[in-house]
């Protein structure tokens, strides 16, 4: 299992957290996502074959890019 964290400048609210963890859980590997509104991360927990290039590219989409 990897862990990662990313920082999303953009983050501003539960709401917004709330967003990045749904729209992460519904990809294949995704374990564990844990927002956090003051420090503007996300932490994700994932297994193979997901890696770190799809998740960014999910923020991307969802406007939520990882900077």
């Amino acid at each position: 299992m990897t862990k990662e964290t990313f920082h999303i400048p953009n983050i501003s609210c539960g709401h917004c957290t709330g967003t990045i963890e749904r729209e992460l859980k519904e990809l294949d590997g995704i374990k564990s996502v844990q927002g956090d509104i003051q420090a503007k991360t996300v932490t994700v927990e994932y297994d193979a074959p997901l890696d770190k290039a799809k998740i960014l590219a999910t923020l991307k989409e969802i406007n939520y890019p990882a900077a």
